[in-house]
């Protein structure tokens, strides 16, 4: 059954054209499959080689989250994630200061991720300049992104395809190294999950604080909400199986590099999974992985650029933020928000050529657990306060408060420069949603 929109006080503009595969497609292809190659030697420093329970750790603690998420889609199911939930289960000034803060998480992820993959590519080719391949990569994206969310939606199962292709030669590989050639451990082996000597409190806090992070961007398919069939139902149970999928993903490939090079010390911090896959498959398997992260990341962008555009559109239509009308804009023939889409463009061009990528990386952790803070505590004031769902203790109180601990925790580890980028971010949206705070649609009118 569709929501209506007209419940919620909108019009439909945008167009119904994605089921609950295209969801989950979408969040798989946000997150990114094979996103732990591009960190493995990093994050196997950090955990003494238990990169897979790192990720399984990640997983179960943003599942909470993830149900938080699910009960404010049901209820509220139009564009805006966390900003239209915010605003309409706790107060419109709180739902303008999430959206403000997720705006820099969806912003400058796509400028993070082309800086990332240009210069992947700027290694296999150095002849040819990084702003070139941002420039390209940008184009690209935007030209499918303003040609409407089918086209999207194509793209992303074949750049989906192409990466779990990629995995899939990696584990056969991998494998046949291990259980057949018996390099590597030479068969199973239960330390890349439990080694009783590094399990403490320390251990715990560290994976959580970096797998965490490697799992933001689920949240992306509730900005969707508006051009899904049966958004009430599809957009949470795509974000609880994407984030399952990515769980098991992340989980298997990492473990089984884990047996293919036990030795996670002598791995080089950024290309250590490439330097396994090299080892296990060859200088072909090294360079189709690098290749697929390439792809990964792309798509990965035209998803976050997806996102923030139906994050400004929203926030546009409620004339949350200045040049409202320019942001609501939707281009008639293609069903998009175009102007938008544009202005996302050139931001990710400028961010990613003239921004250190450390400085976007803080910016965007803060702004995206500051928001999911905020998320957690909107279920449990709307459904378990306002509602006054009171026998409904697990689902209402337990589920989103032990989300907000667990954000929180990750949250009050950033570094002072993290507080700082992100402080200065968070108190210029305070300002502007005080000034803009007039022009806020009251709850009686929707």
């Amino acid at each position: 059954m569709e929501a209506p929109l007209s419940d919620s006080g909108y019009r439909q503009e945008l167009e119904r054209r994605l089921g609950l595969g295209h969801l989950i497609v979408f969040g798989l292809i946000f997150m990114v499959p094979i996103a732990p190659m591009a960190v493995y030697g990093f994050v196997a420093k950090q955990s003494y080689g238990m990169v897979p329970l790192v990720y399984l750790v990640g997983m179960t603690a943003m599942f909470f989250t993830v149900m938080s998420y699910r009960q404010l889609s049901r209820e509220f199911p139009i564009a805006g994630s966390v900003y239209s939930y915010v605003q309409r289960g706790l107060h419109p000034y709180a739902g303008f200061v999430a959206g403000w803060l997720i705006v820099a998480d969806y912003l400058l992820v796509p400028s993070l991720i082309y800086a990332f993959a240009a210069s992947w590519l700027h290694g296999l080719l150095p002849g040819v300049p990084l702003w070139v391949w941002i420039a390209a990569f940008i184009g690209a994206n935007s030209a499918i992104n303003v040609l409407g969310i089918e086209l999207q939606a194509r793209a992303n199962f074949v750049l989906l395809a192409v990466q779990l292709v990629a995995l899939a030669l990696f584990l056969v590989s991998a494998v046949q190294f291990v259980f057949i050639a018996r390099h590597g451990t030479g068969g199973w082996s239960i330390a890349p999950f439990y080694q009783p000597a590094h399990i403490n409190g320390h251990f715990i806090a560290t994976a959580t604080s970096i797998a965490v992070l490697s799992f933001l961007g689920f949240d992306a398919v509730s900005t969707l909400a508006e051009e899904a069939h049966d958004p009430r139902r599809n957009i949470g149970n795509a974000m609880v199986l994407a984030l399952l999928l990515l769980g098991a993903l992340f989980a298997a490939q990492t473990y089984v590099a884990a047996l293919a090079h036990p030795d996670y010390e002598t791995l080089d911090a950024e290309l250590g999974f490439f330097q396994i896959g090299q080892q296990v498959g060859g200088r072909w398997l090294y360079v189709l992985l690098l290749l697929a992260n390439v792809a990964g990341a792309v798509i990965s962008a035209l998803a976050a650029q997806t996102a923030i555009a139906r994050m400004l559109y929203a926030m546009g239509r409620d004339r949350a933020l200045p040049g409202g009308r320019f942001f609501a804009y939707i281009q008639p023939r293609f069903k998009t928000p175009v102007n938008a889409i544009a202005l996302v463009a050139i931001l990710s061009f400028v961010l990613a050529v003239w921004v250190p990528v450390e400085t976007i990386l803080k910016l965007v952790n803060f702004g995206a657990l500051t928001a999911f803070m905020l998320l957690n505590l909107t279920v449990f004031v709307f459904f378990y306060i306002k509602r006054r769902n009171l026998k409904s203790i697990f689902r209402y109180l337990l589920l989103p408060l032990l989300g907000l601990a667990i954000v929180a925790f990750v949250w009050s580890g950033f570094d002072r420069a993290t507080f700082a980028f992100g402080g200065v971010w968070l108190a210029i949206g305070l300002l502007l949603g005080i000034s803009r705070y007039k022009n806020f649609v009251s709850f009686e009118s929707l």
